[in-house]
């Protein structure tokens, strides 16, 4: 319905201007560190935020040469903070890059396990699965504020669920394939965007009718 997405998107380019661009069908992306480390500092940058404020910082971190990790720990915390500006909360999100910065380089190119990212201040589930999926390609399913709200709707996970136990849900029913999880996390995000921005839309969602299961809510 809606094709594929091309997460995650990265700062890139194109006629000589910056632009945030997704890469549909490319799963081999991030393909050098560089973009690696800029996947991760957007996924911290998006926490309590639209995406649309975080491109913009994302692009202030890229003028300023904040996007390479070796070159990020050498800012200064007050420019640091004045180029994520956009993306809100940009006193916390300061400190919270930094302290990702430390754990960083203590990794050494190495993966990190979802406990080592969750001992990081600043990174909570969410952004833990995101930085696996999406910049290590682990399998880690990402549930976000949209995950919960459409299957919510829809019947198939109960409201007061906590994130693991969605997380685990869906670990269970999928196959474990980094394109699907990308994917699948993407098209949630993009599906939500069309049925659920406001509530009274909610009834609304095709998948209701096409899963039959406007009678059978749980």
């Amino acid at each position: 319905m809606y094709g594929p997405q091309g997460w995650w998107p990265l700062i890139t380019k194109k006629n000589s201007v910056l632009q945030c661009l997704y890469h549909p069908k490319s799963f081999e992306i991030p393909n050098t560190q560089p973009q690696q480390y800029e996947i991760c500092i957007g996924a911290i940058l998006t926490q309590n935020t639209a995406w649309r404020n975080v491109i913009q910082a994302l692009i202030n971190l890229n003028q300023i040469n904040a996007l390479n990790h070796k070159t990020a720990q050498k800012i200064q915390i007050e420019m640091l903070k004045e180029a994520i500006r956009p993306a809100g909360y940009f006193n916390q999100k300061a400190k919270k890059i930094q302290a990702f910065n430390d754990f960083y380089s203590q990794m050494d190119n190495r993966i990190p396990s979802r406990d080592q990212l969750l001992s990081v201040w600043g990174i909570g589930p969410e952004t833990a699965d995101s930085i696996l999926l999406y910049a290590y390609k682990q399998v880690s399913f990402v549930v976000d504020t949209y995950t919960r709200r459409i299957f919510t709707n829809l019947g198939l996970i109960h409201e007061k669920m906590k994130y693991d136990e969605i997380k685990q849900i869906f670990e269970k029913n999928l196959n474990a394939d980094i394109e699907i999880y990308q994917e699948y996390h993407a098209l949630i995000v993009q599906h939500a965007k069309q049925y659920y921005q406001k509530k009274d839309t909610y009834a609304s969602d095709p998948l209701i009718e096409r899963l039959n299961l406007r009678h059978h809510r749980v």
